[in-house]
Parts: structure tokens; C-alpha cells; sequence
């Protein structure tokens, strides 16, 4: 059986190394389960906007989206 020899394999893994192996297997079993998507809520923004965002743009600026 797998599970067995998985075992047997993790018996002969010195203790020093065991933190990193758990990290990884930990990482690796993480992966497997999709994240749940996070709703989007459009037009809000988090923060806050300084007063600069809302003086109007120089004459050059404004020549550049044209």
C-alpha cells in the first residue's frame, strides 16, 4: 500500500530535516484545495483619495489624452 511506504519513507528522515519536510508537505497539500474567490466590490476603493486627485489637470496633461 502507498501509505505505508510513505511512512516508511518519513522513518528514515533524520529529525533535523523533519520542520522543513512538514513545511513543504503542509505547502503541497495547500495547493490542492482551490481558494474561494473573493467577491469584488467595483468602485470602491480602500483608502482614501488626497485632494490632488480631484484639481483639474494642466493644459499639457489634458494635450495628451486628446
Amino acid at each position: 500500500m502507498l501509505i505505508q511506504k510513505i511512512i516508511h519513507e518519513l522513518q528514515e528522515i533524520p529529525e533535523a530535516k523533519l520542520a522543513e519536510l512538514y513545511t513543504l508537505i503542509q505547502g503541497f497539500r495547500l495547493g490542492l484545495t482551490p481558494e474561494a474567490p473573493q467577491p469584488r466590490t467595483p468602485g470602491l476603493l480602500v483608502g482614501q483619495l488626497g485632494d490632488a486627485f480631484f484639481e483639474p489637470l494642466s493644459e499639457d496633461e489634458l494635450q495628451q489624452w486628446e
